[in-house]
């Protein structure tokens, strides 16, 4: 295993910052009732069934009730009730008229994508389907300030919808590549945590256990405990992603903190009320996470991450104390272990790493991708089988970080590719279909010819994951 070649690094790091840098609104919110009524009613007709029933529809309703007395005085009065609801709004508008429409569907594309790897019930064998199923979120774009993040279902209910919402930044429609590596962050953590009840309790015990019986200190364990569900979507991204997604998060949160403080370095210090571990423990959880790939690479990929995340450290204080690096790397290998190994009752006696995991197949589907995704030209119908959108994400990371790659172009391919995907994903068709996952083929009998040579375009993208494009 030779170590992964990142010697574009510096350049995907000032693509993130000058993205950080752009500070875009995106489309302005209606605050006028009646604009915004008669626009999501138009709006709407442009989302498939699925989404009209399950987020338009109750909107609209409630807007209907609230008036437009009510409605003005949720805007003066209830800030954050009124945040909910115009992201709500900009995931239909945005949507049904067109905004940025290429990388919309782009972003909705991974998005569903990364929903349905984990809810499908395809990766789910022998687990039962989640307690609050639902269908994938809808993306946005806007608030810059906040970077991505979501809205989980618990606070989109408020308004009707059975559906989360996903937000990247504008600018990121056309630059910042590495900020798409944090979506597997916010989908298949943030939402998918919350997708089971008890989830996110068990994975707290395991981690604060775990912490426990390495001995390293009531602190360290409390520290992140308290901070779990920041901490376990992170090792939910790369388990979906990959180790891209590890990487990609240092080059981010350098971005960030190139935007903010003039220097593109992890932070070391953890604020008490920060709900986020310190950039250096992420940096380590990351590492960590990859080393518990199913893939030949996962030990080169998880040094190459410690590495860079080692080049950044100062003196570790978390919540005032502080922690010895040896202390530090400890706690992030007791945390990685827990949430990626420990059988769960919320998924009957199932383990997230068991669910889901990014084994060889994926690392030779993301290999053949980056010769696709770093070239001009487009895009071929027999390569877009086989693969998924985290395939595609993971292989715009990676060509990025190779030398002299050219980022912008690979920014591009890579929103082409998603984009082509998402115009055959049936959730967005004529028909209620809640996870594409489950539209495969359950065969009797492989015959031998096929099991014994099985190309990328042809076989299935993970095991104990199906085509999900139908044949």
């Amino acid at each position: 295993m030779s170590m992964p070649n990142l010697a574009n690094l510096a350049a995907c790091i000032e693509d993130a910052r000058l993205a950080v840098l752009d500070t875009d609104p995106g489309p302005p919110n209606p605050t006028d009732f009646n604009s915004l009524r008669g626009r999501l009613v138009t709006a709407r007709e442009h989302l498939p069934p699925l989404y009209q029933q399950a987020v338009a529809d109750p909107l609209i309703a409630i807007l209907n009730q609230l008036g437009r007395d009510d409605f003005t005085d949720l805007l003066i009065n209830r800030s954050d009730l009124a945040a909910i609801l115009f992201d709500i709004a900009q995931t239909i508008l945005q949507n049904g008229e067109g905004y940025e429409p290429r990388a919309t569907d782009a972003f909705q594309e991974i998005i569903s994508d990364l929903y349905d790897g984990f809810l499908s019930a395809e990766d789910r064998v022998g687990v039962q389907p989640p307690d609050n199923a639902v269908i994938a979120p809808l993306v946005k774009w806007g608030n810059p300030q906040f970077g991505p993040y979501t809205f989980p279902r618990e606070a989109t209910s408020i308004f009707g919808s059975e559906a989360a919402l996903v937000s990247l930044p504008p600018s990121n429609t056309r630059r910042g590549i590495t900020a798409w590596a944090a979506l597997g962050h916010e989908t298949t953590g943030h939402d998918v945590l919350h997708a089971d009840n008890g989830l996110q309790q068990e994975l707290a015990a395991a981690v604060f256990n775990g912490v426990n019986n390495a001995e390293l200190g009531n602190h360290l364990a409390h520290y992140w405990r308290d901070r779990i569900d920041e901490t376990a979507s992170d090792v939910m991204g790369i388990l979906n992603m990959g180790p891209a997604a590890g990487i990609g998060l240092i080059a981010f949160f350098r971005g960030l903190n190139a935007a903010f403080t003039g220097v593109p370095k992890l932070r070391s210090e953890g604020l008490a009320d920060d709900v986020h571990p310190a950039d250096i423990l992420r940096g380590y959880l990351a590492a960590e996470t990859a080393r518990l790939l199913e893939c030949n690479d996962a030990a080169a990929w998880a040094d190459a991450i410690e590495q860079e995340t080692d080049n950044d450290v100062d003196t570790i204080r978390l919540a005032g104390q502080v922690i010895t690096t040896e202390n530090a790397k400890a706690s992030a290998k007791a945390v990685a272990m827990a949430i990626v190994n420990t059988p769960l009752f919320s998924l009957e006696n199932q383990s997230l790493g068991n669910i889901q995991n990014w084994r060889d197949r994926d690392e030779d589907i993301v290999a053949e991708l980056i010769a696709l995704i770093g070239t001009p030209g487009t895009v071929t119908d027999n390569l877009e089988r086989g693969f998924f959108a985290a395939h595609a994400v993971a292989a715009g990371v990676t060509a990025a970080l190779a030398p002299n790659a050219n980022i912008g172009v690979i920014f591009n391919r890579m929103l082409d590719i998603l984009k082509s995907m998402h115009d055959r994903n049936p959730s967005w068709g004529p028909l209620f279909v809640m996870h594409p996952g489950d539209l495969a083929r359950h065969l009797a009998y492989m015959p031998q010819a096929a099991s014994t040579h099985v190309t990328v375009r042809k076989a299935p993208a993970r095991p104990g994951r199906q085509q999900r494009r139908i044949q």
